[in-house]
């Protein structure tokens, strides 16, 4: 019997992020559907067990049951940032699968970034193989040689497996160039409408993840790029324009993530890809990732304002100079002010990441990185601690502090895990206090506008500006438990 049935899933599970489950608004794993759709391009027959909204590993066995594959793979997507954080719940689970999977005879592969770094530890528990870094072709290589019974792979880049008792790893692969000449993603092994009614529940309209790009050229040091590296590579505007026309009318989507690292950086792009969208007469809203440096040109600005950008996030990351510096960020709080203040007057909403914790942060630092986002308001902000992963500078730096624990659980754990200066318990009150303290200045701010402006009120804008009746003294509650800390340390 031919060997070209295979199992893909992935290890993300909704219910195990309580964060992430509450808010209710998950994406396809679509760098799992990018290559389920080369295998099946290939004469391979794929399914899917998708464990977004599975119960847990446990029912692995089922599908492995019922669609009896010979080869199971357990792909992430490399696109989302809760894969790349590697959290432990969903390792173990991967751990799960494989030996389920490999008590039922199949081969199991595994792709992700956990698994890149952790190569070992995946082939011990479980995985015949691990596949370095960008999987599609290596995968392809693997399984076509699996088929054919090839026992060797030395030959086959971005591999590692158990040869003679110990883990090996056979030559890196270059990352893919022509992004064009992948499938699209094979978004009919996706119960969509689980998908959609989650977002149409939650966020009142429906939203999917588009990739256009790989990679990031840039050199933050706690940045870590397992999968794509260094290097940047783009599909063409026209070809990701034919793939938001057949979303539109194959599954009806009101909005998309272009889940990039960094969208539209090679020059030109932007205006051509807005050039088209309107062409097409394409209307779509849609969010980005970029940077505060690459969005200080007018032009630039106005051009994905047209396309149909709603939201930018940008990595902020802190309103000090000196901890962008030692970030390597490359960017400057006056590129952060500006950018913003570019995006607001052509009704882009900025929204930023913020990074607290960071070596050498001190409570200056922190003071700076409050006032800008009191100054500049951005439409949306989101906050973390400083997190290091392995084969960065950062991780490097405080890998000694690390002991036994080097992930977090779930995506709301929000532990730092090296010595700062502060203590963890004290960068968890801050993230309280900061959160708060910015909707207490939306609230201002929406009730000055109201006092300027009371003919344009309407029943949303006077709940906003009402709220700061609750965010004043609950940012003022939170303000005084940060200062307990600080006098406790």
């Amino acid at each position: 019997m031919e060997k070209n049935n295979i199992l893909f899933t992935h290890s993300y599970f909704l219910r195990f992020d309580p964060k992430q489950w509450a808010l209710g608004q998950p994406y396809p794993p679509l760098g799992t559907l990018y290559a389920a759709s080369l295998m099946r391009e290939n004469g391979y027959r794929a399914s899917l067990f998708d464990t977004m909204f599975a119960a847990g590993p446990h029912q692995a066995g089922a599908e492995l049951e019922k669609r009896r594959p010979d080869f199971f793979v357990i792909y992430d997507d490399g696109f989302n940032y809760l894969t790349k954080m590697c959290l432990t719940n969903m390792r173990e689970a991967a751990f799960s699968m494989c030996k389920q999977a490999k008590a039922k005879g199949c081969k199991v592969i595994v792709c992700s970034s956990d698994s890149t770094d952790r190569y070992e530890e995946y082939l011990k528990e479980g995985a015949d193989f691990v596949i370095i870094g960008e999987g599609e072709q290596t995968l392809l290589e693997l399984v076509n040689a699996l088929k054919n019974g090839v026992a060797g792979h030395p030959d086959i880049q971005g591999l590692a497996y158990i040869k003679d008792g110990r883990a090996v790893k056979t030559l890196g692969r270059p990352v893919l160039k022509d992004l064009d000449s992948l499938p699209l993603p094979a978004w009919d092994l996706v119960n969509i409408q689980q998908y959609k009614d989650s977002w149409l529940k939650h966020a009142g309209y429906f939203s999917l993840n588009m990739s256009t790009t790989r990679g990031c050229p840039f050199k933050c040091n706690w940045c870590a790029k397992p999968i794509y590296g260094n290097r940047y590579n783009s599909r063409s505007p026209q070809n990701v324009v034919q793939e938001i026309k057949l979303l539109r009318e194959w599954l009806g989507i009101d909005h998309l993530w272009f889940c990039d690292d960094i969208f539209g950086l090679k020059p030109g792009w932007v205006e051509e890809f807005s050039r088209l969208m309107q062409e097409e007469k394409l209307k779509i809203r849609f969010k980005i990732q970029s940077r505060a440096d690459l969005l200080v040109e007018e032009e630039l600005v106005k051009a994905l304002a047209k396309s149909g950008c709603e939201i930018a996030w940008i990595g902020a990351e802190s309103g000090s100079q000196k901890i962008l510096d030692a970030m390597d960020k490359g960017t400057t709080v006056e590129q952060i002010h500006r950018s913003t203040t570019l995006m607001k007057n052509h009704g882009i909403q900025p929204a930023f990441f913020i990074q607290f914790g960071y070596l050498g942060e001190l409570k200056e630092d922190i003071e700076l990185t409050i006032k800008m986002i009191n100054a500049l308001l951005p439409f949306q902000i989101g906050i973390s601690v400083s997190y290091p992963l392995p084969g960065t500078v950062f991780y490097d730096k405080v890998k000694a502090d690390l002991s036994n624990k080097t992930n977090w659980t779930d995506s709301d754990e929000m532990a730092l895990m090296f010595a700062n200066t502060f203590p963890p318990s004290y960068y968890k009150q801050l993230h309280r206090y900061v959160h708060q303290n910015y909707h207490q200045h939306l609230a201002k701010n929406s009730l000055v506008e109201l006092i300027r402006k009371p003919l344009n009120t309407n029943a949303h804008r006077l709940k906003k500006a009402l709220s700061v009746f609750y965010y004043a003294p609950a940012t003022w509650v939170e303000k005084l438990k940060l200062k307990r800390l600080e006098k406790a340390m």
